[in-house]
């Protein structure tokens, strides 16, 4: 089939474009009215599940399947996608009795999916449908249908599966929806599933990750002379440096913008010690604090470093802005 660009018509494709979303959205809509006891039904039997639920389904089903079941694994519900094709070449092995399978035919019909389902039946396994064949192989087969019909495809033709793949989707996503709610599954379990990502990040990253340790603390004693603690703050690259007593006890904190307001007010700075200009009781946190609260005090103190101490006050980390961006928590 040839394409001749110049006989493009850009306001056709734009009008045929809003009535693919017009139609896709009515057949979302039409759901909402449809779903009853049925969808309760399949949570619960979700929920009940010892073992995982099996997602199935051919063709452009299957690819909506294999989204459904990585929907559901990532909150909270084992799930897995196993092709019906090759279910009948050995991958039927792969359930048990313990599972419960989620299967999706817009037609109920598909010939590598129905050729299974007697073998299901004999495992005992729980069978849910999502299908637009309420009267189909499939459905007769399933403890469970939810009704994914459509009016019509969005597809000009009517024969490209479009909304029917749309309501498919989307009542996948309600189903794992239901199920995280009924599970409990809180920010922390979905971070869990998710530790590459910006929220993962935030939400398991602890200050003793990120925290600088060892030789790279900047600190000092209280009678360091100022031109060692200038050395110190320049070698240590933190902005800020900790004074500390005989015994690592954290009394106090000498910063970049310490020097500045001293400079300003025209202090004598040369025969200054550590103990003289540093900041008492500087903000604090704690090894195994979040790393996003040490963030937050941060922006509430509008400081650009803090010191890590633990129980007793022993300094024992440091921290600043750019250790923290390197690690993506900001």
């Amino acid at each position: 089939m040839s394409f001749d660009a110049a006989n493009f018509d850009a306001w056709q494709a734009l009008a045929l474009a809003r009535k693919t979303l017009e139609i896709e959205a009515a057949a979302v809509l039409g759901l909402a009215g449809r779903v009853g006891s049925e969808l309760a039904e399949a949570v619960l039997l979700m929920l009940q599940c010892r073992g995982r639920v099996v997602v199935m389904g051919m063709g452009k089903s299957g690819h909506i399947g294999r989204k459904i079941a990585a929907t559901l694994a990532s909150t909270g519900t084992p799930a897995m996608f196993v092709h019906p094709a090759e279910a009948s070449h050995g991958d039927l092995g792969m359930i048990t009795a313990l599972d419960v399978v989620l299967a999706i035919s817009n037609s109920g019909e598909s010939e590598e999916l129905t050729a299974i389902l007697p073998m299901l039946s004999r495992l005992g396994v729980p069978l849910i449908a999502i299908t637009g064949g309420d009267q189909s192989a499939l459905a007769k087969h399933a403890r469970v249908t939810l009704n994914s019909g459509v009016t019509r495809e969005a597809c000009p033709l009517n024969l490209a599966p479009t909304a029917s793949t749309t309501a498919q989707l989307a009542l996948g996503d309600a189903l794992a929806v239901a199920l995280l709610d009924a599970r409990g599954f809180k920010e922390e379990d979905f971070a869990r599933s998710h530790p590459g990502g910006a929220l993962g990040r935030k939400l398991l990253t602890h200050v003793v990750d990120v925290m600088r340790i060892g030789d790279a603390i900047p600190q000092v004693r209280p009678e360091t002379p100022f031109t060692e603690l200038m050395r110190e703050m320049s070698a240590k690259g933190l902005g800020a440096s900790a004074v500390v007593d005989d015994s690592q006890h954290l009394l106090g904190i000498f910063t970049d913008g310490d020097l500045r307001r001293l400079v300003e007010k025209g202090v004598d700075l040369r025969s200054s010690k550590a103990g003289d200009v540093m900041h008492a009781h500087p903000r604090t946190v704690q090894a195994d604090s979040l790393a996003v609260e040490a963030v937050a005090l941060m922006e509430q103190y509008s400081i650009t470093s803090v010191l890590v101490v633990d129980d007793a006050g022993v300094l024992c980390g440091a921290l600043n802005t750019n250790d923290l961006m390197r690690a993506k928590v900001i």
